[in-house]
């Protein structure tokens, strides 16, 4: 058995069987993947509840490859770069977008998967296509943005190829005539330059300081940042919530020919709302500043998260009549898992 504490930023003291580090793509053809097993980046939207039986996949390949033309740059970059250093690199170079994603925590190739997203911005907006090996057909394959089914938080790599595809590269498309994305509300505040315009690096410094007030460091206080998914909701809910709750902030995510029709809720307002800003089960403590981060103080357990994520998913249903679903992704001793209300007899 090999530790996975430091392999994750929620940081629990667990192992696993085994771990294979991968620094060159070509290394996926000689695994056996009937064993079981899981890919891991930097861990940081994964938590480990139990010491895990299989083998641990780890992306740490590098690389990253540039070309342009009148209207777009495009970029080829490996699955194990950095995600927060492509965003501060893109920026130096002039190459702008990715501002609003600034800080988020994680690899490259765990970034589709997620479809990762912050302050008004998706990151497949920018995808072109993700390459990466098959496992079923034994051979490289790349998908087109559309082949990746990217919606809130979701893509195919979590649904029909979860356990079937492994990212070894993301490439990106970069319109040169960058529009800014300042519809969340903090950016706002993103005061003009001199010649009326807002700059990238305004944008990406704002972000970074909201993130830096809200987001503990996970190498100070482990975490796994945004625990939960903020919640979709269709009009009719919205409008029975707000008569009992005016203030609550909700923004529309889908259209239909008749107008608005869903809404995003944000989780972190209403885990605030239900007074559990601070709430403790064991070592581990709902973040006093921000209530959509899980803090793990040591001295913690598997069973102390499920219990956390069980108690903030029941009390919400309670108040609210809305089922949180966690955002990050749980490992059991199998393999990964979903908590919910619903299966909580089987985790």
């Amino acid at each position: 058995m090999l530790p996975l504490q430091s392999r994750h930023t929620f940081a629990l003291p667990v192992m696993a069987q085994n771990i294979i580090e991968i620094f060159k793509a070509e290394q996926l053809t000689k695994i056996d993947f009937n064993l079981p097993f899981i890919i891991l980046g930097e861990g940081s939207n994964t938590v480990f509840l139990d010491d895990y039986s299989g083998l641990v996949i780890s992306m740490k390949n590098n690389g990253i490859e540039k070309k342009e033309d009148d209207e777009f740059i495009y970029l080829k970059v490996a699955a194990g770069e950095n995600w927060h250093q492509l965003v501060c690199s893109t920026l130096a170079d002039g190459i702008l977008g990715l501002e609003n994603l600034a800080l988020i925590p994680g690899s490259v190739g765990a970034a589709p998967v997620q479809n990762i997203g912050a302050y008004g911005v998706e990151v497949n907006q920018f995808i072109e296509y993700v390459k990466g090996y098959d496992i079923t057909q034994k051979r490289f394959d790349t998908l087109t943005n559309a082949q990746c089914l990217f919606s809130y938080r979701d893509s195919i790599f979590k649904g029909t190829l979860n356990k079937k595809f492994v990212i070894t590269e993301v490439a990106f498309k970069f319109n040169k005539s960058w529009q800014p994305a300042l519809s969340y509300g903090p950016l706002k505040q993103v005061q003009l330059t001199g010649n009326n315009k807002v700059d990238a690096k305004q944008i990406f410094n704002q972000v970074v300081a909201i993130r830096e007030e809200k987001l503990p460091d996970p190498k100070k206080i482990p975490n796994a940042g945004s625990f939960f998914k903020n919640p979709v909701i269709c009009e009719s809910q919205l409008h029975v919530l707000l008569e009992q709750y005016p203030e609550m902030p909700h923004y529309p995510v889908s259209l239909n020919p008749n107008g608005i029709d869903e809404f995003k809720l944000a989780a972190g307002w209403l885990i605030d709302q239900a007074d559990l800003k601070g709430f403790k089960i064991g070592g581990i403590e709902v973040n006093p500043k921000q209530a959509l981060v899980l803090l793990n103080h040591g001295d913690s357990s598997g069973a102390d998260i499920t219990k956390m994520i069980l108690t903030i998913q029941k009390t919400i249903l309670t108040k609210f009549s809305i089922m949180l679903e966690h955002e990050v992704r749980i490992i059991n001793i199998d393999g990964e898992c979903k908590i919910s209300l619903s299966n909580k007899d089987k985790v």
